[in-house]
């Protein structure tokens, strides 16, 4: 994002998401010290219509600073020793067009982990969304279908999973995903992360990404 007030937009759509289904938890929700930490970028998507929040979701790297989940939980070697990138407050609108943002704000969420040369992607979800990040092949990272809770979220039991960058697309193809082609096979203009992605020459400053406005047609 590029200014406090797009930052406003994503904690707005965050609040509406959340309070569909933790309203307690969302009451509680506001610009947090981690949207601007180093090493962190929010992706907002708007619609082009009149601007208004479609979708946001925060990601945070281990590059200069711990990460949200590791608040709960120890990670183990085999993470803790990788480049890793964790996908949190994602929030999306009701109906077809959430559903459409939510996977373009995955596809970015890919994207800026392969243009910063990320090893792993990290989720926490908690039931039964978590159904829905086996189906895109993450795996859990303790106890099968273990949850723990996640003092980021409230204390929620939630599932941590991980998934590997540099094999999606093989894991996808293996498969035949549904979304192999909206991934691999589709060029979003309108999916940008190019302005978060220079981790490496960040000097430690927070940047607010912009997911490109989304057309609602």
């Amino acid at each position: 994002m590029s200014d406090q007030a797009e930052l406003e937009k994503a904690v707005a759509m965050r609040r509406a998401a959340y309070g569909r289904h933790l309203p307690e938890f969302a009451e509680t929700m506001d610009v947090e010290a981690l949207d601007a930490s180093p090493g962190t970028v929010v992706l907002l998507a708007q619609s082009r219509l009149d601007g208004g929040p479609l979708g946001t979701m925060r990601i945070q790297t281990n590059v200069l600073g711990p990460l949200a989940v590791e608040q709960s939980v120890r990670l183990p070697d085999w993470l803790n020793e990788a480049r890793l990138a964790e996908a949190t407050r994602l929030g999306v609108a009701r109906g077809a067009i959430g559903r459409m943002v939510k996977v373009a704000l995955c596809k970015a969420y890919y994207m800026y982990c392969v243009q910063n040369d990320i090893d792993w992607m990290l989720i926490t979800a908690r039931s039964p969304l978590d159904r829905e990040y086996e189906a895109m092949l993450f795996s859990d990272v303790y106890g099968q279908n273990e949850f723990l809770p996640m003092t980021h979220v409230g204390g929620m039991p939630h599932r941590v999973m991980a998934k590997p960058v540099a094999l999606v697309r093989q894991r996808w193809a293996a498969v035949n995903h549904s979304f192999y082609g909206f991934f691999f096979e589709t060029d979003h203009v309108d999916i940008d992360v190019s302005v978060a992605a220079a981790l490496d020459d960040a000097q430690g400053c927070a940047d607010y990404s912009a997911l490109q406005s989304l057309s609602e047609a």
